[in-house]
């Protein structure tokens, strides 16, 4: 009988997993014995969430494409209805001055975070319906930046300026990839980078984060010390770290230390040595999502192709800003480390991102007349 392994990408996935599952779990002991009563707490919730993503990018790996097409513009609309729902006071659930999530009964969950396969979803839908207008005309390549406007839109209003960042150069990266029209696509880029400035200038949270930024050592027991307590855990670990465990910043000293900065903790305990695994991890990964785009490209798979640049874009943009972030590069955004910090809702849809990135890998193998039979 013959046994289909999983693609290479899912075994690169599988190893990002499990190395955060300990990184995490070593993270969060302090902060789940002081909050929870056990020290174990993080490690249990996120392995749950593992294996409810695991489902997602199960079920959705055999979904075929043509029918993930169809239901893209659903995805789409779901996203922005849930965005909303957010924002709808008595409905969104705030926490850390941001309203982020909803809730269904105990279980709480970030619409942003789904939001952003149903947009790679949605988009590479509409690119492949109109890739002619696309390529040819201003109207074909503004047209669908309104819709990511009005996500960023949404996301910038809880605020999740993170996660808003993101999504735009992901949609971005999509179009140009895909053929896009130049001048549509600069005139774009230059809009969101002037609309992101003006975000940033206004908001005095966000100014003085990027004031911190610049010079977090000017100020570094206020606006400056969680980037500060993150240097300080980075270098600190040497080459080969100070031992899986045996970091010191996780003791309450470097905030948000299993979710946002888990890479500091990585890097503390396992030194420069963990740090080049985890970038290159990503970094295959990135680079075989685009292996897959361009076969699919070469077999006139036009949607999946888009898919498969936007899995690609969407999480190793994701993951070498959080990284950025921990290394003082830019500014804090609040992003999680895709496959590799504690959060649930990021963990299944990144794992649910997966999922259609392996159906397209599938779908490429197929003979033509199979996948025209899978479609039907």
């Amino acid at each position: 009988m013959h046994v289909r392994l999983p693609a290479f990408e899912v075994w690169i996935a599988a190893a990002l997993l499990a190395l955060g599952l300990v990184v995490m779990t070593s993270a969060s002991i302090e902060v789940s014995v002081r909050n929870h009563g056990d020290a174990l707490f993080y490690f249990w919730r996120q392995a749950a969430y593992a294996g409810l993503g695991a489902a997602a990018m199960l079920v959705l790996a055999h979904i075929p494409l043509a029918v993930q097409q169809r239901l893209a513009p659903v995805c789409g609309i779901a996203a922005l209805a849930l965005l909303a729902l957010v924002l709808v006071p008595g409905m969104g659930y705030s926490a850390n001055g941001s309203t982020r999530w909803l809730a269904l009964g105990a279980v709480q969950f970030q619409p942003s975070e789904f939001a952003k396969p149903a947009l790679v979803l949605w988009l590479a839908a509409y690119m492949a319906a109109r890739a002619e207008m696309l390529r040819t005309s201003v109207q074909g390549t503004l047209a669908p930046l309104g819709m990511v406007a009005l996500v960023v839109l949404l996301l910038v209003l809880e605020p999740d300026f993170g996660t808003a960042c993101v999504i735009a150069a992901t949609a971005i990266g999509m179009l140009f990839l895909g053929g896009g029209y130049l001048r549509a696509l600069l005139a774009g880029m230059g809009a969101a980078l002037l609309a992101m400035a003006g975000l940033a200038m206004a908001a005095p949270y966000r100014l003085l984060r990027m004031q911190s930024f610049l010079d977090p050592w000017a100020d570094p027991f206020n606006s400056g010390y969680q980037l500060t307590q993150s240097l300080i855990a980075i270098g600190s670990g040497g080459f080969l770290g100070q031992g899986l465990g045996d970091g010191v910043q996780k003791h309450f000293y470097l905030p948000e230390v299993h979710t946002d900065f888990v890479f500091a903790v990585a890097v503390e305990e396992l030194g420069l040595l963990g740090a080049v695994v985890i970038i290159v991890l990503f970094a295959l990964f990135l680079l075989s999502a685009f292996r897959i785009a361009r076969r699919a490209q070469d077999r006139q798979m036009d949607f999946g192709a888009a898919v498969a640049y936007g899995i690609g874009l969407w999480i190793s943009l994701q993951a070498f800003t959080n990284i950025a972030v921990n290394l003082g590069s830019v500014p804090t955004k609040g992003l999680t480390l895709p496959l590799m910090s504690a959060g649930g809702s990021s963990l299944v849809a990144t794992m649910a991102g997966l999922g259609l990135l392996w159906r397209v890998r599938r779908e490429v193998a197929m003979p033509p007349d199979r996948r025209r039979r899978s479609a039907a």
